[in-house]
């Protein structure tokens, strides 16, 4: 691949571990999850898109279901905290192997 040649990114995307203090609980087909961590992408127009994803409050493997991240200021804070860190991560990757 040349250097010239624009290779094209199709998604950014980081998970992220919710701290206990920031978890919360959401109701899925009549089941209860608690939210434990978010898929983070970053949108082509720079903007970043959340989803949570947990598992059943009551125990045992819940299917892979996303749910809407709440709209509250800490919330907003870790996704953008999340996103700055996994920026410096890549700028210093090592390249493969």
């Amino acid at each position: 691949m040349s250097a010239e040649e624009p290779v094209e990114v199709s998604a950014l995307t980081i998970n992220v571990t919710v701290p206990e203090h920031l978890q919360w609980t959401d109701v899925r087909r009549g089941e209860e999850f608690t939210l434990l961590t978010l898929n983070v992408r970053m949108l082509p127009d720079g903007r970043l898109a959340a989803k949570a994803y947990g598992r059943p409050t009551a125990g045992g493997r819940g299917g892979y279901t996303s749910f809407p991240v709440p709209d509250t200021p800490a919330l907003h804070a870790l996704v953008a905290a999340a996103a700055d860190r996994a920026g410096a991560m890549w700028s210093a990757h090592r390249g493969l192997g």
